[in-house]
């Protein structure tokens, strides 16, 4: 999102995380802007039952948990590595000082946000209104179109069952059999346990 070099000359430091490693927690208090560098992060809140709802998948290059960068809150979510990852995060004090000086780095988290709220917008349009394979075939369908979680090469999906549920309010087993439906009915593909669509 925001050019590394641009980053570094202004204080930016990389840091690394191992798998399922908390970066930050919601409710947690903002210091600095973070964007992924490889690796993967879910910003995710946590259900009572100790599940999770997944609120977006974050590829490199992607920054994340901006809110309260622009208005002083407290974390919506919590961000944790899917795997092992690198992020460079800036401290919030450079981070506001860049904004000032940079307005067209401005007008992109503009356009980020932008296309965050359509995502969220979509997330509870299907999670109030449609069935199981309706929410699953409208996630891959986004992420396909947005080049998202996706190999695209291969047109591979690049989520777990588990993650496909926690982002869709599903229980992993309905999400599994409405698959396995879809695949059934030509929707999508499965090979060796993956699916492509």
């Amino acid at each position: 999102m925001i050019n590394i070099d641009i980053l570094l000359a202004w204080g930016a430091v990389y840091k690394k995380y191992g798998p399922e490693e908390t970066i930050f927690q919601e409710d947690g208090e903002c210091r600095f802007y973070y964007q992924l560098v490889s690796g993967s992060v879910r910003w995710t809140n946590f259900k009572e039952d100790g599940g999770e709802f997944i609120q977006n998948m974050i590829k490199p290059d992607e920054s994340f948990g901006e809110f309260p960068l622009f208005d002083g809150s407290r974390y919506a979510a919590s961000a944790i590595t899917n795997k092992e990852s690198v992020v460079i995060r800036l401290h919030i004090s450079s981070f506001h000082q860049l904004m000032k000086e940079s307005p067209e780095i401005y007008l992109e988290f503009l356009k980020i946000f932008t296309e965050r709220m359509r995502f969220k917008f979509l997330q509870l349009k299907e999670l109030s209104c449609f069935g199981p394979e309706h929410r699953i075939s409208t996630l891959f369908s986004y992420f396909k179109k947005s080049n998202r979680n996706i190999d695209q090469e291969h047109h591979r999906m690049d989520l777990t069952r588990q993650q496909v549920a926690n982002m869709t309010g599903l229980r992993v087993e309905t999400v599994i059999r409405s698959i396995r439906h879809m695949n059934e009915n030509g929707q999508l593909v499965i090979e060796r346990g993956k699916v492509y669509c």
